[in-house]
């Protein structure tokens, strides 16, 4: 089967797409000229939060994409539901499925609440499963289905959960999903892979919750995710699914050679991100957050 470089005409159902690396993934679909779902549940600017999905839907159409924004909680079943049936409705099916939205806290046990770690396993594993397993219906009916996740390589090493086991308990939730749902699919041929970025990204998520400005300075922009993620979602399903893509791994293997172009501040070292495997403690995102918080 040869296919297209080009996801033109393709359906994609995107959580948790009014910003960062989810809009930058829809942006880059839309420029082929794709039909793009946003279902996340920012609908009022914010000063820490810019960017609403109607702000999202208003910049894929300006890219050459069709949009259609929905408020969705992705904890919500018949409200995950009903946005997709609002996509088939909208565009005829769904060819490509990114399970983008997630939430982060980084607290110990002892200083997590049980609320925080609730919000945690809905949005990133509960989710994750759910959002999957309600578009499967149409995944099927599509040429070259995908379900893509946002989730770290599963490198199940102490060191990842020592700091913060209620996040990376989550993460590595989604991860099973990718595990369990490639193989069980399979036979299916509905591709499901993981991808996660070597380094920090330049996200609202660092910018408010993690280190600020100075962690943002040390990162990638969310356009190496969106290249790499529209790199996977444009292979053949069947022979590419149960994968743990790293974002600069998958683009080398395209050809991309010139990195710098993607950091938000060229020539400067970058931060590796966490769960990364073989990277060593000391230029971990954990530890520059650490340094940066002075504890």
């Amino acid at each position: 089967m040869t296919l297209d470089r080009s996801l033109a005409d393709k359906t994609l159902f995107i959580t948790g797409g009014s910003r960062g690396i989810g809009l930058a993934i829809a942006l880059a679909a839309a420029r082929d000229g794709a039909n793009v779902a946003i279902a996340a549940k920012t609908v009022t600017a914010q000063p820490t939060l810019p960017g609403t999905i109607y702000d999202a839907a208003k910049a894929i159409e300006e890219a050459g994409g069709k949009a259609l924004p929905l408020v969705c909680d992705v904890r919500d079943e018949a409200m995950v539901a009903h946005a997709i049936q609002q996509t088939v409705e909208r565009f005829g099916g769904i060819d490509i499925c990114v399970n983008n939205a997630s939430a982060i806290n980084l607290s110990g046990t002892q200083d997590i609440s049980m609320k925080r770690f609730d919000l945690m396993q809905q949005v990133n594993t509960r989710a994750t499963f759910m959002v999957s397993k309600l578009c499967l219906p149409h995944l099927q009916k599509s040429a070259n289905p995908h379900i893509l996740v946002l989730a770290p390589p599963l490198d199940l090493q102490a060191r990842w959960f020592k700091d913060h086991p209620a996040y990376t308990l989550s993460k590595f939730g989604m991860s099973l999903c990718v595990l369990g749902l490639s193989a069980e699919l399979a036979t299916a041929g509905i591709a499901v892979n993981a991808l996660w970025p070597m380094t920090a990204i330049d996200t609202a998520a660092v910018r408010n919750l993690l280190g600020g400005a100075a962690l943002a300075s040390v990162s990638r922009t969310p356009q190496i995710m969106a290249d790499a993620a529209h790199a996977i979602l444009t292979r053949e399903a069947r022979a590419s699914t149960g994968m743990f893509f790293i974002d600069e791994e998958v683009l080398r293997a395209e050809g991309v050679t010139d990195f710098d172009r993607y950091a938000v501040s060229p020539g400067t070292a970058l931060v590796r991100d966490l769960f990364v495997p073989d990277g060593s403690a000391d230029q971990s995102v954990a530890t520059l957050i650490t340094a940066l918080s002075g504890t």
